[in-house]
């Protein structure tokens, strides 16, 4: 049996994987001071990187709420199975939105499949289970089968960050001025992971950009000693080329069977500001 499969903003997903299988994103929201925008719909990337030099102030996000998702999962066709991979609840009110507008259209259509996983995860990190996903279906795998099988993969996955400037942090008070004036004056580069719980993490610290992309790289092989028959998932901020010589070297170094590229969407950049990475592949078993 088919399913519609379904991401939010905080998803970022190649578009030939969208437009091949159809997959529906549900919008988040951007807020630039007294505007709003629908990430994605009403705000492409260029015009968000635009914006975003032209403000002092991180612009703020919010979760899709509970009727945007009511709306999204009634649009589609009843009898048609539908999985939702939201964005980690831990960093947004994404899945527990998905979750009312679920339970909004099943006081109506009580019969409707409806399959929310939370992906404790963001980015290529969503991107990598939305793939697996899809692999399953092609496969013509049974859609509760698939529904076991992608929550298990969410336990596996591994999403590593490396930021390129901590500014985005310090605009959204997530870092001190006094520790990210220090952290640019020593040109410290953060390490993180996202946590077993979908938090974000410090793994480490270091000085200067080529020990950071070389430590990330390394990190991977804490993980995981090869890919092997599997996917790695890559997403930038607006820095493509240094993101596909990092590939270059994870090609080298572990032998993935698949390759996802991507350009993060607005949402993640916001956070992660421009030059910043992302990488998830599944763990060892």
């Amino acid at each position: 049996m088919g399913f519609q499969l379904m991401v939010d903003g905080g998803a970022d997903l190649p578009k030939e994987v969208i437009e091949r299988f159809n997959v529906k994103i549900v919008p988040l929201n951007i807020h630039f001071k007294d505007e709003e925008y629908k990430a994605g719909e009403d705000l492409d990337i260029n015009t968000f990187y635009k914006k975003l030099s032209e403000t002092d102030e991180l612009p703020k996000t919010s979760a899709s709420s509970p009727n945007d998702f009511y709306k999204a999962f009634k649009e589609i066709d009843p009898d048609v199975p539908i999985l939702m991979l939201a964005l980690t609840k831990n960093l947004s009110a994404t899945y527990q939105n998905a979750e009312l507008g679920k339970e909004m259209l099943l006081d109506e259509e009580p019969e409707r499949k409806i399959e929310i996983i939370n992906t404790k995860t963001a980015s290529c990190g969503v991107a990598l289970l939305a793939n697996e996903a899809l692999k399953l279906k092609m496969n013509q795998v049974d859609f509760h089968e698939i529904v076991n099988r992608v929550k298990e993969y969410v336990e596996k996955t591994t999403t590593l960050f490396s930021l390129k400037t901590v500014e985005n942090l310090i605009k959204g008070g997530r870092l001190d001025k006094m520790r990210g004036a220090i952290a640019k004056t020593l040109n410290i580069k953060l390490l993180m992971k996202a946590s077993d719980e979908g938090t974000i993490e410090v793994t480490e610290k270091v000085r200067g950009e080529k020990k950071a992309l070389r430590r990330l790289v390394e990190q991977i092989g804490e993980y995981s000693k090869s890919l092997e028959g599997k996917t790695i998932a890559l997403a930038h901020s607006n820095c493509e080329e240094k993101a596909k010589k990092v590939l270059a070297t994870i090609r080298d170094k572990y032998q993935p069977k698949e390759e996802l590229l991507v350009e993060m969407g607005p949402l993640i950049a916001t956070h992660a500001g421009e030059g910043g990475l992302v990488i998830s592949f599944l763990e060892d078993e």
